[in-house]
């Protein structure tokens, strides 16, 4: 799994932008949208979203740097969609469908990126590459996930409205929320109006929670 810390910037339905740490750059991919009730938030919509996600993901690729062809993109969203599925069954405590296993075993099968030192002494990968090596290193990112001591911890945040996925690091594990100060607080406000018995439109209600 990789281990490069990271966040992303995500912007929810009512247009607030937060930053959002899923743990795992598999699970980062999940933030494109997904199968089902998901794709109404699909952003994977040509070859250059995914472009678009290589670079703001923890990979940090700069544009330019992935050679992204249409069958290469159309297996970008089959691994995208089977990874969901696969990481919310790990979540649930289910065991994944036999088929989205393969999907991911496929993908890890390829060339992965190629690690190797960048010019300012960080890590970095051999470019320019192809979207194949992409998803390689992403499907062996979850192997290593699902497969080791932190497939427990896997969670999908605990939001009605919400389907992002994270691994849960807290030293406790009880983590609930994709985002304490989006989702978290949410939840802090229903739970303050209910005590009340207060209507959701009383001003100043969310502001007195922090």
């Amino acid at each position: 799994m990789t281990e490069t810390p990271n966040g992303l910037v995500l912007r929810s339905p009512e247009g607030t932008r937060f930053v959002f740490d899923a743990g795992a750059l598999c699970l980062e991919f999940l933030t494109t949208g997904g199968p089902g009730v998901l794709s109404r938030s699909e952003t994977l919509h040509t070859p250059d979203d995914l472009a678009t996600w290589c670079t703001a993901s923890r990979l940090r690729l700069a544009p330019g740097d992935v050679h992204i062809s249409g069958s290469e993109f159309r297996a970008a969203r089959w691994l995208r969609d089977a990874l969901s599925r696969f990481a919310r069954a790990v979540a649930h405590g289910r065991p994944p469908n036999p088929r989205d296993v393969d999907e991911v075993n496929q993908a890890a099968q390829l060339p992965p990126l190629v690690p190797q030192i960048a010019a300012d002494g960080q890590h970095g990968s051999h470019l320019p590459a192809d979207a194949f090596q992409v998803l390689s290193s992403v499907a062996r990112d979850a192997v290593g996930l699902f497969t080791g001591p932190l497939a427990a911890r896997v969670r999908e945040c605990g939001a009605p409205d919400c389907s992002l996925v994270f691994v849960d690091t807290s030293r406790p594990g009880r983590r609930r929320w994709c985002v304490m100060e989006r989702c978290g607080n949410r939840h802090k406000v229903r739970a303050l109006r209910a005590r009340r018995g207060t209507e959701p439109h009383e001003a100043g209600a969310e502001a007195a929670v922090s």
